[in-house]
Parts: structure tokens; C-alpha cells; sequence
């Protein structure tokens, strides 16, 4: 429905790490460009550290494709295993199985492959993504696998690319070996506003947009603050936009409907800092602005049940008195209805004077009289 809607041919805003989509903002295109220079050089080992959802999978998967026909690579992500079925992980990726082999045997089988590949003047990459999950003892079996050199040069180079829980990691005191091989560092940051737009265009064009912008520049404004310039959040308000403008037939999304799609999202709720400006913050000052408009409407009512009590009263005493000089006349049948029966013999009537009330816009008349019986 969505692809129809914009002429599209497929999602610009998957979930996926597809190569296809990955933008070369400045921050992506430095980082690359270090893996190469550092691989070509055989700097041995290398570190890719950027936050959540920053697209280092994405350019891992990039750096890998460049290396083609130059080396053969090994791509990990299973991290959260013991060192053991760590190795068996880059055996299996490599197409070996090393199913019932102890540690040193699958030693013995890498070695093997990274001697065959130097004989044949390839080099061999290891890329570990979410490398902040390996625990300490997995991190120096890591270590040893660089020990696999000739007096020339490393057999094997190694990445790992993590979230900055890998930083704090290595910056321990017990991984002082480890720390000291790392080449590089390389640090991919947020995107900057106008990254942030040229990565939205990228993608639009990429999955096949022709029209004209579909996002306003408050729009765009607004996810590049939110998103706090990170493409996973990027890709989430703008593909949740595009489904609530499709859903109220816009052809332009424009800041409202951003700011609805934030409220249902929530993207700042863990945040630590009150935001007045936030859209749930605004919900529930609408809330308690409603309840409390409620419960003021809800007083008066309370309050004008006993006045309208005492009018219906009133009327009711009025009621059996002749209004517009028109004579009421006691009956016997009125007289019996009474809850204590009243004897006519000692009736005494009273004669009074007129009472007139003034209704606008109806002047009413009403004659008190009682005849005497």
C-alpha cells in the first residue's frame, strides 16, 4: 500500500543492513577509508566502536564487499560464547566443520587455512561485529589468533566493531596485551543535520522516488533532532511518517505528522531530562487539563440539583392556586387525596390581598381566595 502510494519500488526505510542504502556521510566515509588503508597495510588489528544503530553493520558488510577477490574473510557475530565456540563459529563460517574438536585441533585447522591463503598471496580478514559481548577470557583467545604471522607479516587481520561498552571494555587493566595491538580506532559519530536530510533523500532515491520532497524542511528538522541524528532512528520515524500520511491520503508529510509519530514512538523516554516540549509530555497535559475541565463542569451540576429541588418545590406549593384570576374550587376528590383529612366545619378562611409577581416576559397574576363554605 505504501510502495503504490509513493511510486516506490521497494522500502527506503528497511531494517536491514542492504549495502545498497548505506550513505557515506563524512563520519561513514572516514571510517571506511580506515579499514582499507589499515587492512592494505596490515596494521593487524582494528577497532570500529559507534553507538546502537549507527549503520556499522551496514559498513562492515561494505568493507568486506571492496575486499573481495583481494582476501578471504570471516564474518562473526555470534559474541556471546566461551572461546571455544568462538573458534568454531570462524571455522563453520569458513565452511569447516569442527564439530568434536578440542581447541588446540581447531588451532591446528586455522592455521592450515591461513597458510594456504598466504601461499596463494591473499590475505585473510576476521570482522567481529558486536564485539562488546566477548567476555575477557574470549577477548585474549582473540588475541592469540594474532600470533598467526610469518617474519614478514600478519597472516590474519582482525576488526572488531562494538558499541562503546567495547571501549570501556578494552580500557581495563587486564586488557592491557590486547589494547596495545590496536592499530586504529575508529569512531563513527551521529549524523549532522544536513546528513541527516541527504540521508533521507539517498534512500528515498535509492528505493525509487521521483517526486518532490516528500518531507518539510520543519519535518526533517524535527526527525534530525529526535533521531539525535542515529540512521536506525531515522529509519523508524520516517518509515512510521510515511505510513500515517499514506493512512490520511498526504502527498507531503509535513511537522505534524512527525510530531504525532514521535508521541506514538516515544523515542525520549529514557531520557533523564524533563522535556516540556516533548509530544507524550503534551499528551498528558492535555489529559490533565480535560479531567480537570471535567471536574469543574461536573460542579456546577452538583450544585444546582438542591436549586432546581427547590423551584420544583415551589411550583408544586404554587400549583393549587389560581393563577390568571382563574378560581380554584376544593373538591371532595381533592380533599380525599389529602394525607390527613381536613374538616370543613372548622375551615376558617383568611382573605388576602393580591400577589402579583412580575415574570419576563409574562406577567403573572396569582389571586389567593378561599370561598366560604
Amino acid at each position: 500500500m505504501i510502495l503504490d502510494y509513493y511510486k516506490l519500488k521497494e522500502s527506503p526505510f528497511g531494517d536491514t543492513p542492504d549495502t545498497r542504502f548505506l550513505y557515506f556521510g563524512e563520519q561513514h566515509r572516514e571510517a571506511l577509508a580506515s579499514l582499507m588503508v589499515g587492512t592494505e597495510n596490515n596494521r593487524g588489528f582494528l577497532a570500529v566502536i559507534a553507538k546502537p544503530g549507527m549503520g556499522k553493520t551496514s559498513l562492515l558488510y561494505e568493507y568486506l564487499q571492496r575486499m573481495q577477490g583481494k582476501a578471504r574473510t570471516a564474518f562473526v557475530f555470534q559474541t556471546d560464547c566461551d572461546s571455544r565456540e568462538f573458534i568454531r563459529h570462524i571455522l563453520l563460517d569458513l565452511g569447516i566443520d569442527a564439530s568434536g574438536k578440542d581447541l588446540p585441533a581447531m588451532h591446528e585447522m586455522m592455521n592450515r587455512v591461513l597458510t594456504a591463503e598466504a601461499q596463494a598471496g591473499r590475505r585473510f580478514i576476521l570482522v567481529i561485529d558486536e564485539a562488546q559481548n566477548l567476555e575477557e577470557r574470549t577477548l585474549e583467545a582473540v588475541r592469540l589468533l594474532s600470533n598467526f604471522e610469518t617474519p614478514w607479516a600478519k597472516l590474519m587481520q582482525i576488526v572488531l566493531a562494538g558499541q562503546p561498552q567495547l571501549a570501556k571494555r578494552l580500557a581495563r587493566p587486564s586488557m592491557v596485551q590486547l589494547r596495545q595491538r590496536l592499530s586504529m580506532i575508529i569512531k563513527i559519530e551521529p549524523f549532522s543535520f544536513e546528513e541527516t536530510r541527504n540521508y533521507i533523500c539517498h534512500r528515498l532515491s535509492t528505493a525509487g522516488y521521483r517526486g518532490p520532497s516528500l518531507f518539510t524542511m520543519a519535518a526533517q528538522r524535527l526527525i534530525a533532532e529526535r533521531s539525535q541524528g542515529i540512521p536506525r532512528n531515522i529509519n523508524n520515524l520516517c518509515f512510521n511518517a510515511m505510513a500515517l500520511a499514506c493512512a490520511l491520503r498526504q502527498t507531503t508529510i509535513d511537522h505534524n505528522v512527525v510530531l504525532e509519530v514521535l508521541a506514538d514512538l516515544d523515542l525520549d523516554s529514557l531520557s533523564d531530562d524533563a522535556n516540556p516540549n516533548h509530544p507524550r509530555d503534551l499528551k498528558r497535559m492535555l489529559s490533565r487539563s480535560s479531567t480537570t475541565k471535567l471536574e469543574k463542569t461536573r460542579l456546577p451540576s452538583v450544585l444546582s440539583k438542591p436549586a432546581a429541588a427547590c423551584a420544583i418545590l415551589g411550583f408544586i406549593l404554587v400549583s393549587p392556586f389560581t393563577l390568571n384570576n382563574r378560581e380554584w374550587q376544593p373538591t371532595s376528590a381533592t380533599l380525599d387525596q389529602r394525607a390527613e383529612p381536613v374538616s370543613l366545619d372548622t375551615f376558617t378562611p383568611t382573605a388576602a390581598a393580591p400577589d402579583t409577581h412580575v415574570v419576563d416576559p409574562v406577567r403573572v397574576v396569582a389571586q389567593k381566595q378561599v370561598n366560604t363554605p
